[in-house]
């Protein structure tokens, strides 16, 4: 089933029909057993016939108080990419070792003023001359570190500031506008399907300029592990988003423009699509 943050309250989707719940986001995503919340509500509830009006105007981003992080290198074209673009400043050994060691890439990404919803602006930076996107299966994890749902990232990112200096990595992935999360998240109790795909379409004036897909099955790392590192020293009284890495990197030769238009689609998550601004 999917949940949608509205400004009407939480929208819940459950074969074909919607459900309302008026509740706090932070108090209704955190908490572990929010499927069985979730079901008992829809037993006894009846279903509203305005949802697609709602969603279409009135579509929050999912995320209130918790943070978001990501995790890096976890695919190896993601490796190959990085090491590309820091060879010149003699960083790409990093990206090797990382992809390698015991301890995954983590960092935070952002608070919830930085990040975007569905159909919101993306941000490059103006001191920036190489931007991507970097489309991901992001994780909805609760404050005791369990994995309750999914949604879709876009973890925007410099990699001309990134590649002059890996030390750089905080200013090329955090500023206003650097990331987009939704539109929905996807609650289930199994682990989701590594036959997934994740695919990236770029539109500039309506016409594709870069398309790519990767599946779940690529990832080196499991959910799960780069959950426990993120938790490992740190608390989340609200729960945490948690980006698990791109295995889509365009070519050196291209980067993002304003107005660009971002698709990003995990079946059966949905699509989560963005303006570049």
């Amino acid at each position: 089933m999917k949940v949608y943050r509205t400004k009407k309250g939480i929208i819940t989707e459950s074969v074909g029909k919607f459900y309302i719940i008026e509740e706090d986001w932070d108090q209704f995503i955190n908490n572990d057993h929010v499927i069985e919340k979730v079901t008992s509500h829809i037993a006894s509830s009846q279903a509203i016939n305005n949802a697609g009006d709602i969603l279409s105007k009135e579509l929050l981003l999912p995320v209130a108080s918790q943070e978001l992080w990501a995790c890096g290198v976890t695919y190896l074209r993601s490796k190959e990419g990085r090491q590309e673009e820091s060879k010149g400043a003699g960083g790409g050994d990093f990206y090797a070792r990382v992809y390698e060691a015991e301890r995954p890439e983590v960092f935070f990404k952002a608070a919830s003023h930085r990040i975007v919803g569905h159909r919101s602006q993306v941000r490059i930076r103006k001191d920036s001359s190489w931007d991507v996107p970097e489309p991901e299966l992001t994780l909805m994890v609760t404050s005791s570190g369990k994995i309750i749902g999914y949604t879709i990232g876009n973890d925007m990112s410099s990699r001309s500031i990134e590649g002059e200096n890996p030390l750089y990595l905080p200013q090329a992935k955090t500023y206003d506008g650097c990331a987009s999360v939704g539109p929905c998240i996807y609650l289930t109790d199994k682990p989701i399907d590594k036959n997934t795909a994740i695919k990236l379409d770029i539109k500039r004036k309506d016409q594709t300029v870069f398309y790519g897909e990767v599946l779940l099955s690529q990832m080196k790392r499991s959910p799960e592990e780069l959950v426990s590192f993120v938790y490992r020293e740190c608390s989340f009284p609200h729960g945490c988003l948690i980006m698990t890495g791109t295995g889509i990197v365009p070519g050196n030769e291209f980067t993002l423009q304003i107005g660009d238009e971002i698709h990003i689609t995990i079946d059966p998550i949905g699509t989560l699509v963005n303006q570049v601004a």
